[in-house]
This record gives C-alpha cells, structure tokens and sequence, in this order.
C-alpha cells in the first residue's frame, strides 16, 4: 500500500515471487481499455475472483479504498505500507511518467501514458503532489481498523531490502511459480 510512485509494483512482485504466490495488480483490474475505469461493483468481483483463484496465497497491490473498502484488507494477513521521501517518490513519478510518455510503454490493457495529459489534473506528477501526504495518515487509519493485519512500515530502499531479504520466506505451501506476476489484462466491462 501507499501512493502513486511509492514503489508498491515493484515491492509486490519481488515479494510474489520470492514466496511462489500471484502478484494481482489492482491497477491492472480497474483499468480497461481506453482509460476507462471499472465501477466498485465490477472493480470488486474481479478483485474477488483473483483472490478465490489464488487460494494458497497471493500479493496484491494497489489502494482503491474508495471502491474496494476493507475487501482485500480483511483477506490479508500482512499490510505493507510503504512510505518513501516525497522528493524521492516525485523524482520517480516523473521519470517514470516522462519516460513512458517518449517509449509508449504499454500500462495495463492497451493503456499507455499520454503527452496530453502532461500537466493536468491526470498526470502523475500532479497525483503525487496532491496525495503524497494524504495517504501516510489514511493507510495507517484503514489498517489500523484491522487488528488482525502484520503492519510492516518501509521508507527507505534499504529497509525495504532487509526486509525482503530477512523477512521473506516461502512456506512449502507457498512454493511454486508466480505464474500470475506479469502484467494482468482485464476483461471488458461488457463481459464481467
């Protein structure tokens, strides 16, 4: 968990595939095609249905509290919450941003970055820099509501390190492929 930038993809696949789970990327479940964004309702069975399909474990990453409320939250054993410097987690939205803007890299089911969205409201520099603060505060309440969670607060890369490196072991039940950290595609809104 935490805001855009943070580096919640990145932790959660290393971490899936250390423990031999799937790696579900919500931003992937709620984006479609065209930008378009799937309603709470449909945003909510897709998330379900991946976690059904994942029953000796996954990582997922991702917030949209707004439309998932406490669903994946109640499910976890473990909350992740990282937390770096706003000038680290800027520098990297904005790298990542204007790189992908140049190479077209492909997000999540056809969608990439757009030089139209450059300084709007849409782009994730902008994002950052009204949320960055918003979502330390908000994390810790939402997780806080769920006393059966591990709580793990990273800020830095090396503590982010360490605790992959000393924290992190696959149970033999979790062991196996990460079959599902790649990139997920979504399907159409008509057909969920």
């Amino acid at each position: 968990m935490g805001g855009s930038s943070v580096g919640k993809t990145t932790v959660s696949r290393r971490l899936a595939e250390a423990l031999g789970v799937p790696h579900i990327e919500l931003d992937a479940l709620h984006h479609d095609a065209g930008w378009n964004e799937a309603p709470a309702d449909v945003l909510q069975a897709r998330v379900r249905a991946a976690l059904d399909a994942a029953p000796d474990g996954w990582v997922v990453d991702g917030n949209y509290r707004s439309k998932l409320g406490s669903l994946v939250l109640e499910r976890a054993d473990t909350a992740v919450h990282l937390e770096p410097p706003f000038l680290l987690t800027f520098g990297r939205a904005l790298r990542r941003t204007i790189t992908r803007t140049i190479t077209r890299e492909e997000l999540w089911n056809g969608n990439r970055e757009q030089i139209r969205h450059l300084f709007t409201r849409y782009w994730i520099p902008w994002w950052v820099l009204r949320t960055h603060r918003h979502y330390a505060g908000e994390i810790a309440e939402r997780v806080a509501q769920q006393p059966h969670l591990d709580v793990v607060h990273l800020r830095t890369r090396d503590e982010i390190e360490r605790w992959l490196r000393q924290s992190i072991q696959a149970t033999e039940l979790m062991s196996g492929s990460s079959n599902g950290s790649e990139r997920q595609n979504t399907p159409p809104l008509s057909e969920t």
